[in-house]
């Protein structure tokens, strides 16, 4: 019964989605919000039909918060059509490397001074919740390569690259706490965890992404060979990809980012070489679809398979994000809550997160309204979840494990309310008052 039901369930919620989302879209309110509702009406406070403990071990979660991350940073990678030697890059990158390092500082400073933590525990919890989020972040990042806004450029590349960047963090807090090799005086953590891994991620990722569209659309141009299952494409570099990078020990997350970045950056030299003569002429196949003519023309090769995989991703990655967010709300019913909560979260939200930004971004040629809405912004979600069942499972345990659940969950799922209400306003804010090019 159970199982006919959890159809039933998931189906009616994937219907009201469709009918509803156009009217939530105009509201201050995200969905986001309202799959933490569900998730609570579906475990033990409801209908309890699950119920997931935070502070068992649950490989499970790791993977499937795993497999959300992944397709949103690839995604994420897709949108970003900025060459890499562009100015617009500083942003980010200040964002993913100086604010994260200052975002950890300080709460790694809050858990050991106002927490009580050990040092491993108090950097372990500023590994969890120092990256932004890819998923939930959707409405604040860009909505096509098209899209040249600043604000929402730095924070699609910021989602992007700090959910890998803080991983050595999280290996940094695991070895503090014993439950890490790091080597004599951390040197194996630099030397393995941060710079091969962020080396060797970036590299494979970005030879995988410009390779394998390299050589679909050579084969689609040039032979009208590999026409078609450009979903299978789009899930087959994710894998590919985060599967050779992990077996080289380095950044997985990194290199799917990558990878969607050094996609959509071919696609674009092919498409210009292409407009300029250089891509040999083709008549078109009266017996092929007006579907396959376009992912065969040379000129629109590349470019259409980029959208068709752009597309197929950006559906993955809303599934993902009901799915993730409704296992939040079925968490919470075990969650061993904490009054320090009630002024940590506005500690991360309100004071953490500005101030990293304001430090990462100084002497920058942002306006004052960007860097105010860029500080405020620093939605959590997918990526502390994932760390999160990441230490659990790799043996943090306690009252260490305790606190880590409970201030967790409770800065995320209060990002998940404050940052949804005031979305849709604070954007339309930027939209009305932002100099028009």
């Amino acid at each position: 019964m159970s199982y006919a039901l959890w159809f039933a369930l998931g189906g009616a919620l994937l219907v009201a989605i469709t009918l509803g989302g156009s009217l939530i879209s105009r509201l201050p309110l995200s969905g986001a919000m309202l799959y933490v509702l569900v998730g609570l009406a579906l475990g033990p406070l409801g209908l309890a039909l699950a119920a997931p403990d935070p502070l068992v071990p649950a490989p499970w979660l790791e993977r499937l918060t795993e497999v959300i991350l992944l397709l949103s940073l690839f995604t994420s990678g897709l949108k970003m059509s900025a060459g890499l030697h562009e100015r617009r890059w500083f942003l980010p990158l200040r964002l993913a490397l100086v604010s994260m390092a200052a975002t950890v500082v300080l709460i790694a400073l809050a858990g050991v001074y106002l927490l009580g933590l050990p040092i491993g525990a108090a950097v372990l919890l500023g590994g969890i919740l120092a990256p932004t989020d890819p998923v939930l972040a959707t409405e604040v990042q860009l909505s096509d390569p098209a899209d040249r806004d600043q604000l929402r450029f730095a924070l699609t590349g910021e989602g992007g690259l700090n959910d890998g960047t803080a991983f050595p963090v999280v290996m940094l807090g695991l070895g503090l706490l014993g439950l890490h090799d790091i080597g004599s005086f951390g040197w194996r953590w630099l030397v393995v965890d941060v710079l091969w891994s962020s080396v060797c991620g970036m590299a494979i990722g970005a030879v995988l992404g410009a390779s394998v569209g390299g050589l679909v659309t050579y084969l689609r141009r040039m032979h009208k060979e590999a026409v078609g299952h450009d979903s299978f494409l789009a899930l087959g570099l994710i894998g590919l990809t985060y599967g050779l990078a992990s077996l080289a020990q380095g950044a997985g997350f990194l290199a799917v980012f990558a990878a969607g970045l050094a996609l959509r950056h071919t696609e674009q030299r092919a498409t210009v070489a292409a407009a300029a003569g250089v891509a040999p002429a083709a008549a078109a196949d009266p017996s092929m679809s007006r579907a396959d003519q376009l992912a065969t023309h040379p000129r629109h090769a590349f470019a259409y398979l980029a959208h068709a995989v752009l597309s197929f991703n950006e559906e993955l990655d809303r599934i993902g994000e009901v799915v993730g967010v409704i296992v939040i709300g079925m968490l919470l019913w075990a969650v061993p809550w904490h009054g320090a909560a009630l002024w940590f979260v506005p500690l991360v939200l309100l004071v953490v997160r500005p101030l990293a930004v304001l430090f990462g971004l100084a002497g920058s040629r942002t306006s004052a309204l960007q860097r105010r809405l860029i500080g405020w912004f620093g939605i959590r979600g997918m990526g502390s979840l994932f760390y999160l069942a990441y230490a659990i499972n790799h043996g943090v345990t306690g009252t260490v494990a305790q606190t880590l659940v409970a201030l967790t969950l409770a800065v995320v799922v209060a990002s998940i309310v404050v940052h949804g209400v005031s979305v849709t306003p604070l954007m339309a804010l930027y939209t009305r008052r932002k100099p028009r090019r």
